[in-house]
């Protein structure tokens, strides 16, 4: 494998959370600044965010948004983040939320916590939960948090955690 900078190498998206672990202000500000840093198309930044704090009413209406089986494990994250695009260009918008998605996942990783990202969840149903304005489209909610115990997990998920990763090859990623 090619040299990666470890903040990208160890980086993956655990859905074993440790319940009583919180993020600190200081933590959720620096997420939320990585993400306001990314780069933007003609510097639109489209993106918008909604922060659940875990047991907080904005992290139950998000948790609520999502499918039951997801929310088995996503219940133990410590912040629930919302990203929704906004603008006339949904595509341009969709891609410039996706980099500051992943810019707040480095960060995240920097910091020692863990990203797990959903994009499998009912937006119209979110999108009322949270009373979002008009135009305002909820695309991932990113689970933040810490390492919990993977055993904890059922056992199919508990395969999936425990288990090896792994990527295409570069070979295969490259259009001929």
């Amino acid at each position: 494998m090619a040299d990666l900078t470890p903040l990208l190498a160890y980086r993956w998206s655990p859905r074993a959370f440790d319940p009583s672990a919180k993020l600190t202000p200081e933590e959720s500000a620096s997420l939320l600044e990585a993400a306001r840093w990314a780069p933007s198309a003609e510097n639109g930044q489209p993106w918008r965010f909604a922060l659940g704090h875990r047991d907080d009413e904005t992290w139950k209406r998000i948790l609520v948004s999502l499918p039951v089986d997801d929310q088995s494990w996503i219940r133990h994250a410590a912040t629930l983040v919302v990203g929704a695009h906004a603008g006339p260009d949904t595509e341009q918008a969709a891609y410039d939320l996706g980099q500051a998605i992943a810019h707040l996942t480095v960060q995240a990783t920097a910091l020692g916590l863990h990203v797990h990202q959903l994009t499998r969840f009912d937006r119209a149903d979110l999108s009322t939960e949270l009373d979002l304005p008009g135009g305002v489209r909820p695309l991932v909610v990113a689970a933040v948090g810490r390492l919990g115990d993977p055993f904890a997990l059922p056992a199919d998920l508990r395969a999936r955690e425990t288990g090896l990763r792994h990527r295409r090859p570069v070979a295969e990623l490259l259009l001929r």
